[in-house]
């Protein structure tokens, strides 16, 4: 099972400089609701087409995300078994950055 990172550490993570590449893997109506800045937008239903548009700087760790975690754990799943290292999922996702973190992203 892929890693996760809680949303304190990913936090730290960015406020530090250390290459992050975060990948939403929500549905569109879901990101006009609530989104992290700098991050590249694909539906997990995409992924398999749109895989290869995950372009990561040298030594970045990919964050991928969605609501609570669940879609964004099988996201990194399938990257995984692709081949693709450094995934990890945010856990709790974006609900818990919101509620850990940044309480002016909406929580819906």
């Amino acid at each position: 099972m892929p890693t996760q990172i809680p949303a304190d550490e990913l936090k730290s993570r960015l406020d530090a400089g250390h290459p992050t590449h975060l990948v939403d893997v929500r549905d569109p109506w879901e990101r006009a609701i609530a989104a992290l800045k700098d991050q590249q937008h694909i539906p997990l239903g995409e992924l398999p087409e749109r895989m290869g548009e995950i372009r990561v700087p040298n030594g970045a760790l990919v964050v991928i995300y969605c609501h609570h975690g669940v879609r964004s754990l099988a996201a990194a799943e399938f990257l995984n078994q692709q081949g693709l290292s450094g995934i990890v999922s945010l856990a709790g996702g974006i609900d818990a950055w919101s509620q850990r973190v940044d309480p002016k992203i909406p929580v819906y």
